[in-house]
């Protein structure tokens, strides 16, 4: 029986754990780049690197660009938020009838989007707690174990593949409640991101603001709950607090892609949530005045507010 290709959509730091992984295991693996430059880029490199405990290793994974004709059964969307729906646009038509997508973006919305956009698909939704970093162009560094959880909003059964997952080692769990998950990592992604950009810190000198996390927490927690995601809101203030503290030499994903000049995915994180809090009728003044501050930060430094 011929084995499903995983075609990898995003060749940044999670995109490239994943499809190292899966080559490592003999699995077929196909990476998707954005345009011919991309390609011969990749393709000079010989390869996508792994390091993982201080050993390296460079698997030579075929790669292609959104053009080529290879239909497409199983598809990993691992890009940012913002480029999700129309990378997935610029594949739709090589989907196969009952394609499968794993969608792995921060915060919520972009999800709903590709989802809406590609009806004939089946969209499983992952939220992810690894860490990775590229060190250069087509290299990635596994710096953090972590865990995956995989499921289908619209409560699918698990799929066969998952055996997949556990052959190339990628920790995973099939889960019912994937949307409770997504709103728990959004509220904590809110509670630490924007602060570390707007104080300049990492995330351990969070601790000096303590009194404001404690502010954000407990707002986010009303939204939570007003929203319907009464489980996500459970110890929410303890969490954001040990998170702060076991990362504490870390910087944030939003504050390494303003320190690097790139867009943040602000719209998928407190856009998202200031949204939903105005749709369900409960005040966010703390979180809408810190969306302020954030969205006059990023136009200041001349980078997207959206």
């Amino acid at each position: 029986m011929k084995t499903t290709p995983w075609h990898i959509l995003g060749a940044g730091s999670l995109g490239s754990l994943w499809a190292t992984r899966l080559a490592r295991a003999g699995l077929p693996v196909r990476l998707i780049l954005r345009n011919p430059s991309r390609l011969a880029a990749y393709s000079a490199k010989g390869g996508l690197s792994l390091s993982e405990q201080g050993e390296r290793a460079t698997f030579a994974i075929p790669a292609q660009t959104f053009d080529a004709q290879e239909p497409i059964q199983r598809l990993l969307v691992a890009c940012k938020a913002y480029d999700a729906e129309p990378a997935v646009a610029s594949v739709a038509s090589r989907l196969t009838s009952g394609a499968e997508i794993l969608l792995l973006q921060n915060g919520l919305g972009s999800q709903d989007a590709v989802a809406a956009l590609v009806p004939q698909a089946r969209c499983i939704f992952v939220s992810s707690t690894e860490g990775a970093f590229r060190d250069e162009d087509f290299s990635v560094v596994f710096a953090g174990q972590g865990f995956n959880w995989l499921g289908d909003p619209q409560q699918g059964d698990p799929p066969q593949w998952l055996n997949e997952l556990t052959g190339a080692g990628i920790p995973h769990q099939w889960t019912s409640e994937i949307l409770d998950r997504l709103w728990r990592k959004l509220a904590l992604n809110c509670a630490i991101n924007p602060l570390t950009v707007l104080h300049g810190c990492r995330n351990g000198e969070l601790q000096a603001h303590a009194e404001e996390v404690r502010a954000l927490c407990d707002e986010l927690v009303r939204v939570l709950q007003s929203c319907g995601q009464p489980q996500a809101a459970i110890g929410l203030q303890e969490e954001v607090m040990r998170v702060i503290e076991a990362t504490a030499a870390n910087y944030s994903s939003m504050y390494q892609d303003v320190a690097q000049g790139r867009r943040t995915e602000i719209s998928y994180l407190l856009g998202h949530l200031c949204k939903a809090a105005a749709l369900s009728g409960c005040d966010v003044r703390l979180l809408n005045r810190i969306r302020t501050r954030l969205i006059d930060h990023l136009s200041g430094k001349g980078l997207p507010s959206n």
